[in-house]
């Protein structure tokens, strides 16, 4: 929708990711409208394509708490959340937070570490909060999650559970640059690195105020129905064994309020929900195990589900 005029403040923050990442410009754009919309995103690729370096970027471009989380198989549901230890001086345990308690949070490797590590993650996702022996302690705002796994069919892996799949609103893939681009990063790298340089765009208190806004962007009921038509279609779909629940309608709708925000919109339009569905509902979407044989993905079911549904037309009364 380049025809569009993007938001100022958006465009400035893309720009300043473009200062570290060669390319990938709709990539940047995705992590955008789901950290605009209180969302998450799981990004799957193989290392080294320059996942860690823009969620940096994006949180310098924010001004944001930055917190990384290696995971890896010995990692303690603890190590994510945080413990209370004992003090003996004040007899009572204390709380210290772990790396969760940040505003973007960068948990690399997700699939590397057990279930029970990964579903540390689940409430604080969820919930904005996370519970240690019993208290409930608040995250702060914004909080942001972006999560990286390698490709399953790499060795030492664990596949993210649905009901963990399910709390991220988006899922991409970032892809290798091609050749101009690789060439581009290997001028860089002979220089310093650009991510010393950033300087933030927005404060957190700027980024909160957008994040409001955005709920007030209109969607007619027409699209709201053009929504659920595509939600129910991927339940009833051949090839699907498990369509995507309510959360997925809400998350395609948050999703592309955000869009339309970001290109200077105060309304949804069905392009905003086609273009949006394949990263919203494919990972919320379980294939038949006929389907994984024949080759078929997620993202060709949703594709398809969203051609075969008709696209809502609002007609002017005379």
């Amino acid at each position: 929708m380049s025809y569009e005029q993007m938001n100022p403040t958006i465009e400035k923050i893309l720009v300043n990711i473009e200062k570290v990442m060669i390319g990938k410009r709709n990539v940047a754009e995705l992590s955008l409208v789901s950290l605009l919309a209180g969302g998450h995103v799981l990004l799957e690729d193989v290392p080294g394509v320059g996942k860690t370096m823009m969620v940096r970027a994006l949180a310098k471009s924010v001004n944001a708490n930055f917190r990384r989380i290696q995971f890896t198989p010995d990692l303690l549901p603890s190590d994510v959340t945080g413990v209370s230890i004992y003090n003996p001086k004040e007899m009572e345990f204390q709380f210290r937070p772990g790396p969760l308690m940040g505003n973007i949070i960068l948990a690399d490797e997700i699939n590397r570490t057990s279930p029970k590590t990964q579903s540390a993650l689940l409430e604080g996702m969820e919930e904005a909060s996370i519970t240690i022996d019993g208290v409930t302690h608040k995250l702060n705002k914004p909080f942001f999650v972006m999560a990286t796994q390698n490709p399953i069919e790499y060795e030492g892996t664990y596949p993210l559970p649905e009901a963990q799949l399910d709390r991220f609103l988006l899922k991409m893939k970032m892809g290798y640059p091609d050749l101009q681009e690789e060439i581009e990063v290997l001028n860089r790298a002979q220089k310093v690195p650009p991510i010393e340089d950033l300087s933030p765009v927005i404060d957190l208190e700027g980024l909160l105020s957008l994040q409001q806004e955005i709920k007030e962007v209109f969607v007619d009921d027409t699209i709201k129905r053009y929504i659920v038509d595509i939600v129910n279609r991927t339940r009833n779909h051949g090839s699907v064994y498990l369509g995507a629940s309510p959360r997925g309608s809400i998350a395609l709708m948050k999703a592309a309020q955000a869009y339309a925000y970001m290109f200077g919109r105060a309304y949804v339009l069905p392009d905003d929900i086609q273009y949006l569905a394949p990263f919203v509902l494919s990972h919320r979407i379980i294939l038949r195990s006929e389907a994984k044989f024949e080759g078929l993905f997620a993202e060709e079911v949703v594709n398809r589900v969203v051609a075969r549904v008709p696209v809502p037309v609002r007609r002017l009364v005379k």
